[in-house]
């Protein structure tokens, strides 16, 4: 997801996209646990991307 439509997404949305992105997270920590995944930087990005969710609503909270 880029910086650009993060930035489009409302302070709702971004709550959302936030919650349903350390679902995600858990679930690919879990998998990664139980048995190697394929791709261990799924992990990593993931992080970096709710990192930049939660700057994006932190940024539109300070705002209003």
């Amino acid at each position: 997801m880029k910086n650009s439509e993060i930035i489009a997404l409302t302070e709702a949305e971004l709550k959302q996209k936030i919650s349903s992105e350390r679902e995600n997270l858990q679930k690919l920590k879990f998998a990664h646990a139980v048995s190697p995944i394929e791709n261990p930087n799924k992990i990593v990005e993931t992080r970096k991307l709710i990192a930049r969710l939660k700057t994006a609503l932190r940024q539109k909270e300070i705002e209003n």
